[in-house]
């Protein structure tokens, strides 16, 4: 069966970011011109995956309004002569198929995926954090389906890391088998530096089978009572195998205000129409004269 839909988890409060996520979503934040959250979308349309599936909160309409149509702003821009802006502005509203589901309790990125269940039914499905910004040549979720038709089981999107970071993640403990995939046997999350069994972390791109549902179902509330995504990865594989896929993309982590930051400068000094301006005024920054 192919996968046809992703769930993308945005309900989250962003505490990290507050007073700022009291009225605005953090996956709303811009770097610099583009929300967050459609630098993900996009990442689902580049892959053929259209049924974008949000599942959010009381407070994340900002993020509906982003994906509407907007025909007075349209109209506006098209008596402006700003045919460019009407261009992106009209693509990412018609070409992205949003489907808007309320967890209207805060239980966890596990009972997020759980509450997508009547609309994703019993097909694989892909899962995307929306705070985490991939830059690859390849579309690593294009990786992950052609792993899923081979094998016919989930697959969860790994990325090495320092050693030193290994306790900020999710770490995967498995058997390479061929290339950059694996079969995983364990996942420890946010181990200690001695206890972490590899350097692999999962990513925030996961490949489901409906089979995690059944998981979720009887997965027992956590740390905070909440249900956690890894608990339930942790069951299914008592069931079936579960696959991991090494990638080599650039993993920009937003969901932290230092992350946030570093992503913002990078992607500016990506820019070529503010790469020479900025590398000016950081080197302003850094070089100050010398006090006497």
């Amino acid at each position: 069966m192919e996968v046809r839909k992703a769930v993308l988890p945005v309900a989250g409060w962003g505490t990290r970011f507050l007073p700022a996520t009291k009225a605005m979503p953090k996956e709303m934040f811009p770097i610099i011109d583009k929300p967050v959250i459609q630098f993900i979308v996009e990442e689902c349309l580049d892959a053929g995956i259209d049924n974008i599936i949000f599942v959010t909160g009381r407070h994340k309409r900002p993020i509906e309004h982003h994906f509407d149509i907007n025909t007075d702003l349209e109209k506006h821009l098209e008596n402006c002569g700003k045919t460019q802006l009407l261009k992106n502005i009209m693509e990412i509203s018609r070409l992205v198929n949003p489907i808007y589901i309320r967890q209207k309790e805060q239980l966890g990125l596990g009972h997020a995926v759980l509450v997508s269940e009547p609309t994703v039914g019993y097909e694989p499905f892909i899962v995307c954090l929306g705070d985490v910004i991939l830059k690859d040549e390849e579309s690593v979720l294009t990786k992950m389906m052609e792993v899923y038709r081979r094998f016919g089981k989930s697959v969860i999107a790994v990325f090495e890391v320092e050693e030193r970071e290994v306790s900020k993640y999710g770490i995967i403990d498995g058997r390479h088998i061929e290339r950059d995939i694996h079969i995983i046997d364990d996942l420890i999350e946010k181990p200690k530096i001695e206890e972490a069994p590899s350097r692999l972390a999962i990513v925030g791109r996961y490949l489901f089978t409906p089979k995690i549902f059944e998981k979720l179902k009887v997965t027992p509330p956590g740390r905070g009572g909440e249900i956690q995504l890894t608990d339930a990865i942790k069951l299914l594989l008592e069931e079936e195998a579960v696959y991991a896929i090494k990638i080599n993309s650039k993993v920009y982590d937003t969901g932290t205000p230092m992350g946030y930051l570093q992503t913002m400068i990078e992607f500016a000094l990506q820019r070529e129409d503010l790469r020479d301006d900025l590398t000016k005024y950081l080197r302003g920054l850094l070089i100050q004269p010398t006090e006497v």
